[in-house]
């Protein structure tokens, strides 16, 4: 087997991993809304979207990924990178959104952590 025939089988594979792993967030996020609604756990519905966002998030990364596995790797022509980069970019566009759907913030702005220090004592 040739070497750019495995790299293409490998972005081949990281692709359907991709699909796989959206449908599979789809199927969860469905179950998990239903199984709270039954339950009367809320919140249903922002859950919901968090989980299928992350899903969805997920999956354009694994399919990026083999984007450029077999766009790079395989065929390196002017052309196949022009449109590898216009794939690229609007992925990470849709990325962005769904981050900032999902967690309310942009990708590059800092998580608020909790500290190691004791919150300071009332006034009495």
């Amino acid at each position: 087997m040739e070497f750019g025939q495995v790299i293409s089988a490998v972005g081949e594979v990281v692709d359907i991993v991709g699909v796989i792993a959206i449908v599979v967030g789809v199927v969860y996020a469905i179950v998990d809304a239903g199984l709270r609604g039954i339950r009367r756990i809320r919140p249903v519905y922002t859950r919901f979207r968090r989980v299928l966002g992350r899903a969805i998030l997920l999956g354009l990364e694994l399919l990026v990924a083999a984007d450029i596995i077999k766009t790079v790797a395989v065929t390196p022509t002017l052309d196949s990178v022009v449109v590898l980069a216009i794939i690229v970019l609007i992925r990470t566009f849709l990325s962005w959104a769904l981050e900032l759907e999902v967690s309310g913030r942009w990708p590059w702005h800092k998580r608020d952590e909790p500290t190691d220090e004791p919150a300071p004592a009332e006034a009495i």
